[in-house]
């Protein structure tokens, strides 16, 4: 015990340098922060963009020191050579800029998380060093090279002992946050983060894996191995809803980075607010893949050829808009192949220039060109000719193409001749119908189709770009006189010059610009996505750099994947890569089996898994009646939510059924007086509770102590991957009520 208590003793003195060299950082960067922001909106434009620029990089800074107090410091190596090197959340320097702590994702700390054994990779021992806020609580050691170690070593090593870092972490009670794996992740974890970020990566796992873990630790990594390719094109982070976005929201800014973008494929499009709800058959239609010929048909369906011509008269002169010369306009500005709305441009200017000429020729013939100039904008603003040209060539947004395109009949089988009649009518509703989710990537196909005009946008960055040069100069005669380099770049603070404003991060500008196109794309719960917004996303990333996560036998959506090469395969061709991942962590052992067995039955695609560990009475399954399932299922829940929350009030419960078993209980809880929050959709299902009840949708993706399971045959009536992804939620325990025979596949042969 002499032993255990003098190593915990040497590492507290660690732990609590490493704080107190945080603590001066966070001190010096306030300090710099507050001497900026006293020196007032003064001076020149420059002098204001420079100030602002500061501010906003020492508030980024700030923000980063203060995210990684829990679990500063967390590993410790012990290296051939002598070296003693501490593993971290970020990288930490004493004043000399010796290194004091190192940061999890520099390759100096690869061999924390690789090491083996058979592979030490030079180091002798591996020490998990375990806190709770800034006092060590425990220590883990493990020896790679016993020839190495001394014979005190051995002494101190005897009485280390302890149930191990992760399986520690898999105990603790769940919260309304999801927490990271920096301190526990494990190797095929780590190969993953770690991996080349050129081309597509598919991480394709069962439950329990920590796919959305490694999906997160992967992003914070790239950013910090790849900083200067992704800190301008930023990282976008695309979830399955918001529910889930705000479940996450914690872990990155806790491994030190916090200006990734995140979004839902109902996000996609900035200032579309997709609420509306549709049958499941029409959002499978609409995720298509022939949409998009459907929406690029429609495009074209509204640059047509008038019937007959049009007759105007224009200061006693007549004009006539002929449809064989709208036919050759419109075919000559097709051949430029730009979108609808600029393409348009040009139809207006050939047009107009051939009614000028009909009007020259009435006057005798030529005429100097700034009277030519004249008649033309006359002819333009003539409201005759503006309708003309407009039913020749309407100009479009996205909203009034497809609202009336599944309004208008006429239009829609015009655009859509492959589809059947059925189909199509499966499609209609009114014009002002809310936006639904399976929408949005609709719209953003129309987007990309008819563009915008962006003669001021081009002019701008123009400017923008003569100006870049001096900027980068500047930047870096600022950065020489104030000794801010150590902190920023000169890139970084060109890039804050932009305006005499407060600047906009690279994160809030591209969450505002749906033409952005980001450095790297993170897609969570991937198999949910439809082809439709397979396209929508990778405009976003033209460098085909992504991060894909996902599990297809967890596809709950009819628009989704079954089959990894099925779907990405033509969008992606050969360029994407699989990795797997093996290990359950979250799930108890009988759970999992019970749950693969479920859904090989039903002919889920599901990978093979091994599971890390297994919780005594962690399966308990009860028949009850039918009329008296709801007030049982309460009542389990009940006793859930007392054993398993904890002082700290972590430990959360969630009872997972259809919406007509959730009503019952619902009912049945709030006789009873319990507190439950009913997952209503993606927003309304408050985490922070300890008792939630959610349909298996809305559970997707989240973890929960206990799961209250209610009768799996109506689950699984509704899809088969909701009732997968329903019985592997728990983390301790599941417990299952039925009146109906259970699905195929329960019991073990």
């Amino acid at each position: 015990m002499a032993g255990i208590e003098a190593e915990l003793a040497a590492e507290q003195q660690t732990v609590d340098g490493l704080y107190a060299r945080l603590d001066d950082l966070r001190a010096q960067t306030r300090d710099r922060l507050a001497r900026v922001r006293r020196s007032g909106p003064s001076g020149s434009p420059q002098n204001r963009s420079e100030r602002d620029a500061f501010a906003t990089l020492y508030e980024d800074r700030v923000a980063q020191l203060e995210a990684v107090e829990e679990r500063l410091v967390f590993g410790r190596l012990d290296l051939e050579d002598g070296v003693r090197r501490y593993v971290g959340r970020i990288g930490l320097t004493d004043e000399e800029q010796s290194p004091l702590l190192t940061d999890w994702r520099a390759p100096a700390a690869q061999p924390f998380y690789r090491a083996t054994a058979a592979h030490p990779d030079g180091v002798v021992r591996r020490r998990h060093v375990v806190t709770r806020g800034r006092k060590v609580t425990g220590v883990e050691d493990e020896v790679l090279d016993l020839d190495l170690l001394t014979d005190g070593d051995d002494a101190r090593l005897s009485g280390l002992s302890g149930e191990g870092a992760l399986l520690a972490g898999l105990a603790a009670g769940r919260t309304g946050r999801m927490g990271d794996i920096v301190a526990t992740i494990q190797a095929e974890q780590d190969r993953i983060i770690r991996d080349e970020l050129t081309g597509a990566l598919v991480v394709q796992g069962g439950p329990g894996t920590g796919k959305t873990a490694v999906a997160l630790h992967r992003a914070a990594y790239l950013l910090y191995a790849h900083r200067r390719v992704l800190e301008r094109s930023g990282v976008l982070l695309v979830g399955p809803s918001r529910t889930f976005l705000r479940y996450i929201d914690q872990v990155l800014p806790s491994l030190g980075e916090t200006g990734v973008v995140t979004t839902t494929v109902a996000e996609l499009v900035p200032g579309i607010v997709a609420t509306g709800t549709e049958p499941e058959a029409v959002a499978e239609l609409k995720g298509r893949a022939v949409m998009a010929s459907v929406v690029g048909r429609a495009v074209r369906d509204r640059q047509r050829v008038p019937a007959e011509a049009t007759t105007v008269r224009v200061d006693g002169r007549t004009i006539v808009v002929r449809p064989q010369d709208v036919a050759s306009a419109i075919a000559r500005a097709r051949r430029n192949h730009r979108p609808h709305n600029l393409a348009r441009v040009g139809f207006v200017r050939d047009m107009l220039a051939r009614l000028a000429e009909q009007y020259v020729q009435q006057l005798g013939g030529e005429i100097p060109s700034d009277e030519r100039s004249e008649i033309v904008e006359e002819l333009r603003t003539t409201r005759e000719i503006r309708i003309a040209l407009n039913l020749a060539w309407m100009p479009l947004t996205p909203e009034k193409l497809l609202a009336d395109l599944w309004a208008k009949p006429w239009r829609l089988e015009s655009a859509a001749p492959q589809l059947s009649p059925a189909q199509r009518r499966l499609l209609a509703r009114d014009p002002d119908a809310p936006w639904t989710p399976a929408d949005v990537p609709l719209l953003d196909e129309a987007a990309e189709l008819l563009g915008e005009d962006d003669q001021a946008v081009r002019a701008q960055a123009r400017a923008a770009a003569e100006r870049r040069q001096s900027e980068l100069e500047y930047a870096r005669q600022v950065l020489e006189s104030t000794g801010s380099g150590a902190l920023v770049s000169a890139e970084m603070l060109a890039d804050r010059f932009a305006s005499s404003g407060p600047a906009l991060t690279t994160a809030e500008r591209a969450a505002a610009d749906r033409s952005w196109t980001y450095g790297h794309v993170v897609v969570d719960e991937a198999q949910e996505l439809s082809a439709m917004a397979w396209r929508a996303l990778l405009r976003r990333v033209p460098t085909r750099s992504l991060t894909i996560v996902g599990d297809v036998a967890q596809t709950t959506a009819a628009a989704g994947a079954r089959d990894w090469a099925r779907m990405l395969d033509p969008v992606l061709r050969s360029s994407w890569r699989l990795a797997e991942l093996t290990v359950n962590y979250r799930t108890p052992a009988v759970v999992a089996d019970t749950a693969r067995r479920v859904a090989v039955a039903a002919g889920l695609p599901v990978s093979p898994l091994t599971s890390a560990r297994d919780v005594p009475d962690a399966l308990v399954v009860e028949s009850v009646g039918g009329d008296t399932i709801g007030a049982a299922a309460a009542r389990y829940a009940e006793k859930a939510v007392t054993e398993v929350t904890d002082a700290s009030g972590a430990g959360r419960v969630a009872v997972v059924a259809t919406p007509g078993h959730l009503g019952r209980v619902h009912e049945a809880l709030r006789d009873a007086g319990t507190p439950a929050v009913l997952g209503a959709g993606a927003t309304s299902a408050d985490l922070d509770a300890p008792l939630v009840l959610l349909t298996p949708r809305e559970a997707k993706g989240l973890e929960f102590d206990v799961v209250v399971l209610v009768e799996p045959a109506d689950v699984l009536a509704a899809s088969a991957g909701d009732l997968y992804v329903a019985m592997t939620r728990p983390t301790r325990a599941l417990r299952v009520l039925h009146s109906a025979p259970l699905p195929a596949g329960w019991a073990a042969d």
